[in-house]
């Protein structure tokens, strides 16, 4: 079973050049599950209920998110109704570990078309973040309810550490482990001792002629002056990141992981 991941998406050139690949990547790849980062894809801060459509129609089957998931207010009442009714917002993520009052839920369980039950969690991890609840025993409590043998867990966080050793904490019991968050693909995607597929930073999917995809003018500006001032995204050299995961649908244990990284 082939698993597509594809790492946060910023603004509008990141929503661009996943509709301009993804069709392609699932074919050749006979994707059987496809999950995408969100969190930024709305001018890079933030998601909107129409933006998430657009990726449930190019054919994803989760949206991941993270701490910017609140930029957008319009967003409250659309995972709210998710809840409420069942809708595709309910395969919208926020954080698990934020608190339970928060709209929306960090927890999904599905089918694929062929038949696979599968799992996504999402995390946000604590250092130099929000301290919301534990990541790690969130993810305990939530693998004590899962049926899934196919799991994914997206841990949004800053700190390379944290998300590291969610991987080990979690080998052996979920398919992979995914950081997102840092927008920075990092080279150490591997399949540990357990069966579980992993990678610090999946990277982003927006423009990387920009400081974490925003105009880099804007950024150095702020870090030489220490003043306020408006972020806009980036427009050059756009990339799509990801890995694509083999797995047995049977076990869940994953048997390969490779990075993606297409440009225009």
């Amino acid at each position: 079973m082939q698993i597509l991941f594809i790492g946060d998406v910023f603004g509008s050139p990141g929503r661009k050049i996943v509709r301009d690949h993804v069709h392609h990547l699932v074919e050749t790849n006979q994707v059987e599950l496809l999950i995408i980062n969100v969190e930024n894809a709305a001018g890079g801060f933030g998601v909107t209920p129409a933006i998430c459509e657009e990726f449930f129609s190019l054919g994803a089957d989760v949206l991941t998110t993270g701490n910017h998931v609140w930029d957008k207010k319009e967003i409250n009442d659309y995972l709210l109704g998710g809840m409420k009714n069942g809708s595709s917002a309910r395969r919208v993520l926020r954080p698990a570990n934020y608190p339970a009052t928060a709209p929306g839920s960090g927890h999904y369980e599905g089918v694929t078309r062929s038949g696979v039950p599968y799992a996504v969690i999402n995390l946000q991890g604590r250092v130099f973040m929000v301290q919301n609840d534990c990541p790690f025993r969130t993810a305990d409590r939530l693998l004590e309810q899962t049926k899934a043998k196919v799991i994914l867990v997206d841990v949004h966080a800053e700190a390379t550490s944290e998300k590291v050793a969610m991987g080990w904490y979690l080998d052996g019991r979920v398919t992979a482990v995914l950081g997102t968050h840092t927008h920075i693909p990092t080279a150490d995607t591997r399949v540990l001792p357990q069966g579980t597929a992993y990678q610090t930073d999946i990277g982003m999917s927006g423009p990387y002629d920009s400081v974490i995809g925003v105009e880099k003018e804007q950024v150095i500006a702020r870090f030489l002056t220490s003043m306020p001032g408006r972020f806009e995204a980036a427009r050059g050299d756009v990339r799509l990141s990801g890995v694509l995961i083999a797995c047995d649908p049977k076990t869940g244990k994953a048997s390969a992981i490779s990075r993606i990284s297409l440009g225009q």
